[in-house]
């Protein structure tokens, strides 16, 4: 039989909720969770000796195939002369408490729930439920009290237990169905080389409960490779859930594809959920939460669990198809439907925000630092660095307080002076233009901000409605934001300001080394994978992305034979500042001229920047540039899904041509054009494109990929200076080498693909830059601006005596 447990809290709110989703209601932040458990605490010592606090309690229900486990804890149990005994459930909040009319529903469900518990454990006859709310700030409590008797109690409790009967029945029958089929399930590939080592050590981390970091090149397979060990490691009781995390939408469906492909070879049972960014699946053209602005959100909470039952039954797979039909079908808003159907997942497909984001994250799992058999697969994991260090650090804008402030100064003067008052401590801190400045202590900032939020949290509990409510909401996330994270300062953050002439005065939160704050996160997980095509050097990433001495590291061998991709260095070009100019960039579009010129075919691009880029290209296209024979695109600034997808549709434009047909003529075809695309490393063309076969003979990178020197780029320097690390390894070249692998990973994606990367810039001849490279890369030539059509010549001869 299956054992299903569930706190009281969580089946109330599920089998309970009601109404419309609505963000105009205002819920206080989480910091009220924390100031709640105070006042919990200071109106339990209040109520003398007879009141037991945090009463644990437990009930257990036995039914055909499931035994039910339903817990939680009251927050208080009372016995009192010539009265029922007392319940009380103890809930804080900022709303004025003359505004509460009556006791939340869910809140008395709760407490009605310990009470059925306590009424049979006890066999009374009759029993008292208490809301009692107390606001935070003031510390004025109001009740709510209703009495039972034991039959009204009990018949209450046990239709409760029949609504939650077909979600139990349903986990219960499921369970046994995962199981069988995972137990029967076989690798669907013939193994490649090391491949089936890679997937055993994925599963020998999950039993170890460790963290593995792991470098698989292109080819390796490391989807499937950390997919199905993982499904394994749960056919064996390891874990319960997976999580496949990612920084793109392209390696969401690659995923997607894979529980596919076991599903439908393998006969996989396994439930699949992927969640989508609510903008993007939203129905309306922009997310407006409130039933006056979308009809899916009015009544959605009466419709959703008759609606998800009705996709439980029905699917396997919830991907972005499956929740925008069914939340049509039943009329509730897909981006809800899709986080509850996460509950009923064997496996989330999602960004990294839903499991490290501290604003985002899903906390119908993860709140209260709660952990559970869950696996992280992580991909594409060098992405999670800098994502790690943005959600967790946050800015206070000056130009913002001030913008604020003028639009509601007339209508709300309370709230302006508050603003203006913050604003004039953070003008105290301002230096000249350009400069930056480390702070030591914000706490005067700190006082007038915590005041802020205070202020406009009561305001918008009061107001559901009201004059530029919009733009209060709005900027009450942006402090609540920056004061949120000013709570997880530690030694891994520098407090700084600095004076931009682009974006004005700021002070910034930045978290210079994230480790720390991935690695609590990874606690939610039984064990974390993290892995990438370019994860070098292996602990630098390991250091940063919260791993231990403890945790196991791989470096998979390519399967691609090294010899099909030929590799150059140039040694006489730089994207250095001091030698930028005409002449540096005109000896670039030489080599660019020499290399596409050697072999007609499509190639990509990359240089260091936008400007760079317009000032290579203009010389190429003035003085090498053939209309006849090359056709040029440039990828712009801003690119909508459909211009990308335009961008990527002229690389494949000729592979509907019948190959067997040309192979059986004795003749040699190539593109009547060879396609140019002029890129931005580091941008959206450099990973996570697949341009197979003789869609992409050749990447020529420019530069070294290291990022634009700034303030905060030398802070960051600075800081791991300080720490003992090489400051410039870790804030330049580290991040720029892992840009230029990514670039040149682009061109060679099958066993079939063949071609050249060239590296223009004659810094990766320097021991710092070429003990970076992968140990795959062999045969490099060194060339120059005189010899690199005949060493490109070689090359490709190489490349065909081999294929």
């Amino acid at each position: 039989m299956k054992n299903i447990k569930i706190s009281v809290r969580t089946l109330v709110e599920f089998l309970l909720r009601s109404g419309n989703i609505d963000n105009r209601i205002h819920h206080a932040p989480d910091t009220a969770m924390l100031e709640g458990g105070r006042i919990h605490r200071k109106i339990q010592k209040r109520m003398g000796a007879e009141y037991q606090a945090e009463v644990p309690l437990s009930f257990t229900y036995t039914s055909e195939n499931y035994i039910l486990t339903i817990d939680g804890r009251a927050d208080g149990v009372m016995e009192r002369k010539d009265k029922p005994l007392l319940i009380d459930e103890i809930k804080g909040t900022y709303r004025e408490l003359k505004n509460i009319k009556e006791a939340d529903q869910v809140h008395l469900a709760q407490a009605r729930c310990y009470a059925a518990i306590i009424t049979r454990q006890k066999d009374l006859e009759k029993v008292s439920v208490r809301i009692t709310y107390c606001n935070i700030d003031s510390e004025e409590i109001k009740t709510f009290e209703e009495d039972f008797t034991r039959e009204e109690i009990c018949k209450w409790f046990d239709d409760l237990l029949g609504m939650y009967h077909r979600w139990a029945e349903y986990l219960a029958t499921w369970d046994d169905i995962r199981m069988s089929s995972i137990h029967a399930m076989n690798f669907p590939f013939p193994y490649r080389e090391g491949q089936k080592e890679l997937a055993a050590g994925v599963y020998r981390t999950i039993y170890h409960g460790k963290k593995l970091f792991m470098e698989a090149p292109t080819g390796t397979g490391k989807t499937i490779s950390t997919i199905f060990p993982a499904i394994k490691a749960i056919g064996e009781e390891k874990a319960e859930r997976i999580f496949y995390l990612t920084a793109k939408t392209i390696t969401r469906t690659v995923a997607e594809d894979t529980f596919e492909i076991l599903r439908k070879e393998q006969g996989l049972k396994f439930k699949t959920v992927t969640l989508t960014a609510k903008d993007k699946i939203c129905f309306l053209d922009k997310a407006d939460c409130n039933p006056v602005a979308c009809p899916y959100a009015e009544g959605h909470m009466d419709r959703i669990n008759d609606c998800m039952y009705d996709l439980l039954m029905n699917s396997d797979s919830f991907d972005r198809d499956a929740i925008i039909s069914y939340a049509e079908k039943h009329r509730v808003c897909p981006f809800e439907l899709s986080l509850d159907m996460s509950l009923f997942a064997d496996a989330v497909i999602c960004d990294y925000n839903y499991v490290f984001d501290p604003f985002i994250y899903l906390k119908r799992f993860f709140a209260g630092g709660s952990t559970g058999d869950n696996i992280f697969l992580i991909d594409e994991a060098h992405n999670l660095l800098d994502r790690g260090r943005d959600m967790y650090s946050a800015e206070l804008v000056l130009e913002m307080l001030l913008g604020f402030e003028s639009i509601i100064s007339s209508a709300h003067p309370r709230i302006a002076g508050i603003v203006r008052s913050l604003a004039d401590e953070m003008e105290k801190l301002m230096g000249e233009e350009g400069e930056a400045e480390v702070l030591d202590d914000i706490s005067p900032i700190m006082q007038r901000l915590n005041l802020l939020q205070s202020v406009i949290s009561k305001w918008l509990e009061e107001h559901a409605e009201g004059m530029y409510r919009d733009d209060i909401l709005d900027f009450y996330f942006e402090i609540t934001r920056f004061s949120n994270i000013y709570e997880l300062i530690n030694d891994k953050y520098v407090i700084f300001a600095e004076n931009d002439a682009e974006n004005g005065f700021r002070i910034k939160l930045l978290c210079a080394d994230p480790s720390d704050n991935l690695a609590n996160c990874m606690e939610r997980a039984k064990s974390t994978i993290l892995f990438s095509a370019t994860l070098l050097p292996i602990q630098y990433y390991k250091r940063l992305l919260g791993g231990k001495a403890e945790d196991y590291e791989i470096y998979a061998h390519s399967v691609f034979d090294s010899k099909r991709c030929g590799r150059l260095v140039a040694s006489d070009v730089t994207s250095k500042y001091t030698r930028r100019g005409e002449d540096e960039y005109r000896r670039i579009a030489t080599y660019i001229d020499a290399i596409v010129r050697a072999r007609s075919g499509n190639y990509l691009i990359f240089f260091p920047s936008r400007a760079f880029m317009d000032e290579v290209g203009y010389i190429y296209e003035q003085e090498f540039y053939d209309e006849s024979t090359t056709e040029i695109l440039v990828q712009n600034e801003s690119m909508s899904e459909d211009e990308r997808e335009e961008f990527l549709g002229r690389f494949t434009a000729g592979n509907d041509i019948d190959l067997a047909s040309v192979i059986n003529m004795d003749i040699d075809i190539e593109p009547s054009k060879s396609v140019l695309g002029f890129c931005v490393m580091g941008g959206i063309f450099s990973e996570g494109i697949d341009l197979k076969n003789d869609s992409l003979i050749g990447v020529i990178i420019v530069g070294t990929g290291i990022p634009l020197v700034c303030n905060e780029r030398e802070i960051i320097k600075d800081f791991f200076e300080l720490n003992g690390e090489d400051g410039f390894d870790y804030a330049y070249r580290y991040p720029g080498m892992n840009k230029v692998l990514q670039a040149a990973g682009r061109v060679i994606r099958s066993e079939k693909d063949f071609g050249i990367v060239a590296l223009l810039d004659e810094r990766f001849l320097q021991k710092s830059y070429y003990e970076l490279f992968p140990r795959e890369w062999k045969g490099i030539i060194r060339t120059s601006t005189g010899r690199v059509k005949n060493d490109v010549n070689a090359l490709w001869k190489r490349i065909d005596d081999c294929g």
